[in-house]
């Protein structure tokens, strides 16, 4: 169910219940885009049926879903249909249209195309835990988090996340599991891993189907070279990726989590495939907090919360509670 997750610290305040929360994204649905509409972004049912819940709960953890779609409109296609129109006025005035014109013609032909142009749609999961006091977006980028996320606290008044951050760095963890191979319980270190080096080229060496307890590795590590990515699995239950700023990336759920699994269908399979992901994923993401020296507490650092992006994030990253002015673009 979820592939890649990005890990949030609900603030305290938000006392929104499920119903509440459906409610408040009902105000901000999915629309398809319009003929000359070149993105259409808003909440869908997390089932994918029409009018199904905005909101799904499955033993006490939320599902959201933000749905967008974009028309694609190639450059150099409208970039020609520019230079038909432009040639179209040389030949009629005699005059070669300006830079200000030129600007003029660019919109009009993107007007024109835009309602022969194909659509893409696609869609970013949303996992609340209201008792663990996280959310997490299944996202391979900050980007496509950082949509989802402003225009849920657009949506939700008093909402407010951050990023969460562990009191040692993942990389410096993962290179001292790669060094002496002790991880944390649990988990186990897999066959994949990406290792980075700090000079002025930035050497990279990538492992994959290979095994890293070898002495190549540890003279990597030795030499100055970090962990960006590493490959590990957790009781044998869930394999993963963890990345150098706590990213959770292809996850995958192994034989072990269907044991006793009995086979569903519809809306059932929905179900039980929420209350695996989120009951394996309940268990693993804690343990690998824990094992990365626990969260950091930003209030007894003196960070302030909003503020408590990982370096080089985006400002929706760190967003407090205060919605968005009126009309103003979400992103």
């Amino acid at each position: 169910m979820f592939k890649n997750l990005i890990t949030y610290r609900i603030g305290e305040g938000w006392q929104t219940d499920a119903q509440q929360l459906a409610e408040q994204l009902a105000k901000e649905p999915f629309l398809a885009c319009a003929p000359t509409q070149p993105l259409a972004v808003g909440w869908a049912p997390p089932r994918g049926i029409e009018h199904a819940p905005l909101v799904e709960v499955v033993d006490g953890h939320w599902l959201i879903k933000l749905k967008r779609e974009q028309r694609l409109l190639p450059s150099s296609v409208v970039q020609e249909r520019v230079d038909e129109l432009a040639e179209h006025i040389e030949e009629t005035t005699g005059r070669k249209p300006g830079k200000k014109a030129k600007k003029d013609l660019k919109e009009q032909a993107t007007h024109e195309l835009l309602p022969r142009a194909f659509t893409k749609t696609s869609a970013t999961q949303v996992w609340i835990a209201p008792a663990q006091g996280l959310l997490f977006v299944d996202a391979g980028s900050s980007s496509r988090a950082d949509e989802v996320i402003t225009l849920l606290i657009q949506a939700s008044p008093g909402l407010s996340l951050h990023l969460v951050q562990t009191a040692e760095s993942p990389a410096a963890c993962m290179a001292a599991w790669l060094l002496d191979g002790v991880t944390p319980e649990g988990f186990q270190i897999e066959r994949e891993c990406e290792l980075k080096g700090s000079d002025e080229e930035k050497p990279v060496v990538r492992y994959a189907r290979h095994p890293l307890d070898i002495d190549e590795v540890r003279a990597h590590l030795t030499s100055g070279k970090m962990p960006t990515r590493l490959a590990l699995s957790y009781k044998d239950r869930v394999a993963f990726t963890l990345t150098e700023a706590f990213g959770i990336k292809k996850i995958s759920f192994l034989d072990l989590a269907f044991e006793g699994r009995a086979e569903a269908s519809g809306d059932e399979a929905f179900d039980a495939d929420m209350a695996l992901a989120t009951g394996e994923l309940s268990g693993l993401i804690p343990a690998l907090i824990e094992g990365l020296g626990g969260e950091h507490d930003f209030a007894a650092a003196g960070t302030p919360a909003s503020a408590a992006a990982a370096p080089g994030a985006t400002p929706a990253q760190a967003l407090s509670a205060e919605p968005l002015a009126e009309g103003e673009a979400p992103w």
